[in-house]
């Protein structure tokens, strides 16, 4: 099954294509960490290491919390309202799990909509981004849920969405280049059709930087 956000089937599934999980099995991660710990050589029970296993359990569900929380829900209350141009919200920090190596890629979201009568409140960006980067995550998909949920939640005019983000899973393995960023977008709606309003988004986000 897709991990995408299917809008055509929104009220078949939960967003970003899984059910919401129940609570975390701590004592199934630790034992795993002992596991790994043990297959690289190390000692599990060395005092340094011994209360390591429950602390990544712990880790892991704060950094996975976002599978237990529908982001749509975040979207549900909306303010009727006639104001019609651009709304956004930049520079909105977050912190992920990349799928494929477990090791964290952090950065910033951009997120802009066109309202169609009705707007929700600022902070709740924040917030469905939030929820969507504490999954085992890619940045792609990621980008493009925000998106295709702020078009379906708010049955916006357009979305658009910008992600620029650091991978460690390319800054201190394989490649090794710790200064690359990785620049991700959504366009939907009037972003997407219309390159004036696609390209007054990137000068908002761009502009004033150095």
């Amino acid at each position: 099954m897709s991990n995408r956000i299917k809008p055509e089937r929104r009220g078949a599934e939960k967003p970003n294509g899984r059910e919401l999980t129940g609570p975390v099995d701590h004592a199934r991660i630790a034992a795993a960490v002992r596991e790994i710990l043990a297959a690289v050589g190390e000692d599990p029970d060395r005092e340094g290491l011994r209360e390591t296993p429950a602390r990544v359990a712990r880790m892991y569900e704060e950094m996975f919390a976002g599978m237990r929380q529908d982001p749509a829900g975040v979207l549900e209350k909306s303010f009727t309202e006639k104001y019609d141009e651009m709304v956004l919200v930049k520079d909105i920090r977050f912190e992920s799990l990349c799928e494929h190596h477990l090791l964290p890629f952090f950065g910033k979201a951009h997120i802009a909509y066109l309202p169609n009568g009705k707007i929700v409140g600022l902070s709740k960006l924040a917030r469905v981004v939030e929820i969507l980067s504490r999954r085992p995550q890619v940045q792609e998909r990621m980008t493009e849920d925000i998106a295709d949920l702020l078009m379906i939640e708010l049955d916006a005019r357009g979305v658009g969405v910008v992600l620029e983000a650091t991978h460690t899973c390319m800054a201190i393995r394989g490649v090794r280049k710790a200064n690359s960023i990785c620049t991700t977008s959504a366009m939907r709606g009037g972003f997407k059709d219309h390159p004036e309003t696609r390209s007054e988004f990137m000068a908002l986000i761009h502009g004033g930087r150095r």
